[in-house]
């Protein structure tokens, strides 16, 4: 059996507030029906694994950036990949653990207060933000981002009542992925991120240049002079770029044999990942695998 840690993973961030705070929390009019006690981000978290047999007093949020996992809870094992998240009830035994072949990264919250039955409907249910071209779920990583930079600055009263304002919007914008999405930003400033977005999450996807510019809304002809303007690249090109740096990650973190890599990624065989691996990196995956994952 694999071992199995809870904590210590390369690049982990986490924040676990003061039991003091945590009763200022409880006690402030704005914040006790909303707060985070505990949070953080796990990156290619291999070996994770937490069982509590009579689970913890806050719900536990945990949203898989990439990778997979899964989680036990009343009798069921759910898994989780990419976009997925999920949100486990407070005070009942549960278990989760990250994929052995390809570990997920993880952002995780616990938090409760006595509005938490507000979001009843998303409690103990796998929910699905997968990524197009409206989905906006670099935003809600963006939240998430300044929900833990304010407590990373203090616990003054402001960045406390800040705090749960942007955890009840984080929460909303799972139950109500609808109305979360009909938001769009001006068409120009979005173009550039969207359809990296896109690619990012299509790269275990055969696409097309014109899959790339529908989801942008563009001609495959305009979209390719607007992207290669405004980045140096043509789109295809950045595409790949994109594919070799995922390339990187399966062969520095993950037990993945190369052909299985270059499959996931879409190549035609192995030969021609590689070609395409040497090009970019001016070494063969055979020899990166050697030198950043002895």
């Amino acid at each position: 059996m694999s071992k199995r840690i809870g904590e210590g993973f390369k690049g982990e961030r986490a924040i676990i507030l003061p039991y003091n705070i945590r009763d200022l929390l409880a006690k402030n009019p704005i914040t006790e029906q909303l707060y985070v006690t505990h949070i953080g981000y796990y990156p290619f978290a291999k070996y994770h694994y937490r069982k509590r047999e009579k689970g913890t007093n806050q719900c536990i949020l945990i949203y898989c950036e990439k990778g997979s996992g899964w989680i036990e809870f009343n009798n069921e094992v759910h898994r989780l990949s990419r976009d997925m998240t999920f949100i486990l009830p407070a005070n009942q035994p549960h278990a989760y653990g990250a994929d052995d072949k390809t570990p997920w990264s993880i952002y995780w919250m616990h938090f409760k207060g006595s509005k938490t039955s507000m979001f009843s409907q998303i409690i103990n249910k796998v929910i699905d933000t997968s990524v197009s071209y409206d989905s906006r779920n670099l935003d809600r990583i963006l939240l998430f981002e300044e929900i833990y930079q304010n407590l990373e600055m203090g616990y003054s009263i402001d960045n406390l009542e800040y705090t749960t304002f942007c955890l009840m919007y984080f929460l909303a914008s799972l139950k109500y992925l609808v109305q979360y999405r009909e938001v769009k930003k001006p068409k120009e400033l979005d173009v550039i991120q969207k359809s990296i977005l896109f690619m990012k999450d299509n790269l275990e996807n055969k696409i097309t240049l014109d899959d790339i510019a529908h989801s942008v809304g563009y001609s495959s002809s305009h979209f390719s002079n607007y992207f290669t303007q405004k980045t140096n690249f043509p789109p295809y090109d950045y595409y790949n770029q994109l594919k070799i740096q995922k390339a990187c990650s399966y062969l520095q973190f993950s037990d993945l044999k190369i052909k299985e890599i270059a499959y996931k990624l879409g190549y035609f065989d192995q030969f021609h990942f590689s070609k395409s691996f040497k090009k970019e990196m001016e070494m063969s995956p055979k020899d990166y695998r050697k030198k950043y994952n002895p």
